[in-house]
């Protein structure tokens, strides 16, 4: 009888630990707004990243506190990447950041695609997702690997003791990059509610491109799209 108890306790254990993750499957966190920063001047970090206890699956991104960078979660690997000069760049792997604003969640089950060849910018992509899924009021994780043409990215670098009022402000001292044909992953968040929290006033997509030779990081504003597979949460499908 005795054993019998233990292995009801272990599968009972078993059944509640697969049941909490499986919950958090499609689940969205977000700390501090982008507006904050923008306009307010609240540089400083409110999340510390390495007190994100659940890392499986995990995605999310954001600048660096007092904009000296960039950071990245992808499938919980975590990266961060800072300007060396107008040409050259650090990426590195750390959860040991803090951040003024950032968007991360969990993803498991993913609908796999072959990106449509006439989507081929990101604005192009921002207004196809949205025929794939339906209106949905909730934000969610976009995931893309294959190559692209070529790409834009930046990376913030404030200078030190820079007041920040104004986007223009905030963007001071930020270097962009070009990318030519290479391998990459692209991870997104898509909302139409949050526009000044974690996306651009003008835009329902937050994007970071890292490459697959992990040299290069940074947040996505240009990019002509190649051969590309899109990963979209399974349990979006359920709206159509």
């Amino acid at each position: 009888m005795p054993k019998i108890t233990i292995v009801v306790v272990v599968l009972v254990n078993i059944m509640v630990s697969c049941k909490k993750s499986s919950t958090l499957d499609g689940e969205i966190a977000i700390s501090g707004a982008m507006k904050n920063v923008m306009w307010q001047g609240q540089l400083d970090g409110v999340i510390n990243l390495d007190t994100i206890s659940n890392t499986k699956n995990l995605y999310g991104l954001g600048p660096l506190s007092n904009l000296k960078g960039e950071l990245l979660i992808l499938d919980g690997q975590f990266f961060q990447s800072k300007v060396l000069s107008d040409s050259t760049m650090l990426v590195k792997k750390s959860p040991k950041a803090e951040a003024p604003f950032f968007v991360y969640g969990w993803q498991q089950n993913w609908k796999k695609l072959d990106l449509p060849k006439e989507i081929s910018t990101v604005s192009s992509l921002e207004r196809w997702i949205p025929t794939q899924v339906g209106e949905v009021n909730k934000p969610f994780i976009v995931k893309l690997i294959g190559v692209v043409s070529n790409a834009k990215i930046h990376i913030q670098n404030l200078p030190d003791n820079t007041k920040v009022s104004s986007p223009k402000e905030a963007h001071i001292g930020q270097v962009n990059y070009s990318i030519g044909k290479e391998e990459v992953t692209i991870v997104g968040f898509y909302s139409t509610k949050h526009k000044g929290i974690f996306t651009h006033h003008d835009s329902n997509l937050h994007l970071h491109l890292i490459t697959n030779n992990l040299q290069k990081m940074g947040h996505l504003d240009d990019v002509a799209f190649s051969e590309m597979k899109i990963f979209l949460p399974t349990q979006l499908y359920q709206y159509n």
